[in-house]
C-alpha cells in the first residue's frame, strides 16, 4: 500500500521545477493537500493502486482542441467515466474536438501526457485553456489530480480548486454533463 502524506515533499529540491511550483502556489494559498508518491501512472494496476490509497475522485484530465487548433481545452471527468468526444463537442458547442498535441500541452500546461493537471493552469498566463469540469468531480468533497508530474498524486478539496485554486490562477469553469454515450 502506498503511504499518503501531508504536504509538499521533504525532498522538494530533487523535484522536477513545474511540480516544486505547484506545491509553492498551493501552500502560498494555503490550501491543505495530501500527496501520495509512486511510480509512473501508466497503467491501470498502478491507478486503480493510487486510487484506493489517495482516497478520492481520480479525474481523467483531457487536454483537447478544436479542428482549427486554435482553441484548447482541458476536461476534469472521473476516472472511471467513458469519454465521447462528440458529447462534449455538443456540450460545448464546438464543431469537433480531438486530442491535443503534446507540444502545445507542454507550451500551455508545462506538463507533457499522462500528467495533465488541472495544476497546468498555473502556467497558462493568458488563458488560453478553458477548463471543463464534469459535474460529477463538482459533486465530489475531494479530487485526485497530479502536480504537473505522474509520479505523484494529490487529494485537494473541490472547495479549495472553485474557492481558491480557480480564482487565483483567473481561470474560470465551465461545468458539463457527460455520460459517455454517443
Amino acid at each position: 500500500m502506498l503511504e499518503l502524506k501531508n504536504g509538499r515533499p521533504t525532498d522538494i529540491e530533487s523535484r522536477a521545477e513545474a511540480e516544486k511550483a505547484v506545491y509553492d502556489f498551493l501552500d502560498n494559498l494555503n490550501v491543505e493537500y495530501k500527496r501520495l508518491d509512486h511510480e509512473p501512472a501508466f497503467t491501470m494496476e498502478i491507478c486503480k493502486e493510487i486510487d484506493i490509497s489517495l482516497g478520492a475522485l481520480i479525474c481523467k484530465n483531457l487536454f483537447l482542441t478544436n479542428r482549427q487548433k486554435t482553441d484548447f481545452y482541458l476536461l476534469m471527468m472521473p476516472a472511471d467515466k467513458v469519454f465521447k468526444t462528440k458529447e462534449l463537442s455538443k456540450a460545448l458547442g464546438v464543431s469537433r474536438l480531438s486530442f491535443g498535441e503534446a507540444d502545445k500541452m507542454q507550451e500551455l500546461l508545462n506538463t507533457t501526457p499522462g500528467s495533465a493537471s488541472v495544476m497546468g493552469l498555473l502556467f497558462d498566463k493568458e488563458n488560453k485553456v478553458r477548463l471543463c469540469i464534469d459535474e460529477d468531480v463538482l459533486k465530489e468533497e475531494c479530487f485526485g489530480c497530479h502536480p504537473c508530474v505522474n509520479t505523484s498524486s494529490l487529494k485537494i478539496k473541490v472547495a479549495d480548486l472553485k474557492n481558491k485554486i480557480l480564482p487565483e490562477l483567473k481561470h474560470n469553469f465551465t461545468e458539463v454533463k457527460l455520460i459517455g454515450e454517443e
